[in-house]
């Protein structure tokens, strides 16, 4: 059985890896660790083909120690306790560690993490993990930082054509073939930087031409091949967050030609639809806010047209909140006053309610003065009536500071009625 282009072409050293110049480059960290033949526990992040799989197994062919290899797909805790048990049983004295490599270790419930914490603590292996996803979601505080992490970067076009000419001198089934790059401005498009994807364009559109002396690929002939533009975006990964990123970030700077082209990347990249409709939700309170409260009324009306109405047609009452969030004022004055208040409330520990604003529903209780000189603002004309609602300790702290717009200006001129001095501060 022959193996796919890209198994066959993977480099079994640093001199023939491609790309990531900033961690394998000459003078490099991870250079130095690798001739030095001395590593530390760490963690490759960076998107699908960009060598991080190739480089742990570069790191097994140069180290003199014990190599092990698990998989987070089809392992489980008693996989990781065995190989912990096999790397301490041949461990020698000053031997550098065994080291073992966990592909896609984010796919590792919070157990299997915590099975590791011991051994890479002590010693007893070093760790290598590699992941698509952003350690700081799916990878346990304790090991991240027991883990030194380096970011691989998606592969740049230099990279892709280096990597395209090295397949055609080295590879012999491609000598055989013949094939001429006439054009390959296609194949890097759709690549979108993915080493893996890149030399899996190249075998099918080489393949597809049949039994023919000579193979000649041109644009037309990739596009012709693949019959779709297969979008970069993976909605459980990485992309996953920078587009919904941008997307928000298009809306908070009332761009609204910005968000709907964020908003188009996610429906055709395959986004679930609620996902899209709950960030609509957040972004009308965040960031719109009391500048035009009805941004939140439209957002959830939004939200609830796509459950009702289903996809695709659900991609327009999203696109209609869209608009109107990034066309709306903008204020984040609640989302402001909320995070002080906490602030507040961290580091002021759990402060006694007032006496008067307590609940009183027992005789010993109102003996103890619960609920006592409490105003019922119903009772006083207006509906209000000045009295303390706030903790001794913090009783003129303001949390909430209204914006320049309209709509809080208002509020604030209410506010400034009611309680005088207060509200001008």
């Amino acid at each position: 059985m022959v193996q796919p282009l890209a198994e066959r072409l993977r480099p079994k050293t640093l001199d023939d890896y491609i790309g990531q110049k900033h961690l394998v480059g000459e003078g490099a960290i991870l250079r130095k660790m690798i001739d030095a033949k001395r590593i530390s526990s760490f963690i490759l992040w960076g998107p699908p083909g960009v060598g991080k799989t190739t480089l742990a197994q570069i790191i097994a062919n140069k180290l003199e120690t014990p190599f092990y290899t698990l998989s987070a797909v089809t392992s489980g805790v008693k996989d990781v306790r065995d190989v912990i048990d096999k790397a301490r049983n041949n461990r020698f004295f000053n031997q550098m560690s065994p080291v073992l490599f966990i592909d896609e270790i984010h796919r590792f419930s919070k157990s299997q993490q915590d099975s590791l914490l011991g051994a890479v603590e002590t010693g007893v292996v070093t760790l290598i993990g590699a992941t698509t996803e952003n350690p700081s979601f799916e990878v346990i505080r304790p090991l991240l930082s027991r883990c030194q992490l380096y970011t691989l970067k998606s592969l740049e076009k230099t990279d892709l054509l280096e990597l395209l000419n090295m397949a055609l001198q080295k590879d012999v089934y491609l000598k055989e073939r013949n094939v001429e790059l006439k054009e390959t401005d296609a194949m890097l498009r759709y690549s979108g930087g993915d080493a893996r994807k890149l030399l899996n364009i190249l075998e099918l559109v080489v393949e597809a031409d049949g039994a023919t002396d000579k193979v000649v690929i041109t644009d037309e002939k990739v596009v012709e091949r693949l019959q779709q533009n297969p979008l970069a975006y993976d909605k459980d990964g990485e992309m996953h967050y920078d587009i919904v990123s941008a997307f928000i970030k298009s809306i908070r700077g009332s761009d609204p030609d910005g968000a709907l082209y964020w908003l188009a990347r996610m429906v055709e990249g395959g986004e679930d639809p609620a996902f899209i409709a709950r960030r609509l939700v957040i972004s009308a309170s965040e960031d719109i806010g009391l500048a035009n409260p009805n941004a939140l009324l439209l957002a959830n009306a939004a939200f609830d047209a796509v459950m009702k109405i289903g996809w695709p047609e659900g991609r327009i009452p999203l696109a209609e909140a869209t608009v109107y969030l990034a066309t709306s004022p903008k204020s984040n004055s609640a989302y402001e006053g909320i995070n002080t208040a906490l602030q507040l409330v961290r580091e002021t520990g759990n402060l006694p309610v007032p006496l008067h604003l307590r609940n009183a529903p027992t005789k010993l209780m109102k003996q103890l003065g619960y609920g006592k000189d409490y105003k019922y603002a119903h009772a006083y004309e207006g509906n209000f009536v000045k009295q303390q609602f706030m903790p001794d300790e913090v009783k003129d702290v303001r949390l909430w500071h209204p914006q320049n717009n309209a709509q809080e200006a208002k509020l604030n001129e209410r506010m400034q009625g009611l309680w005088g001095e207060r509200f001008k501060k």
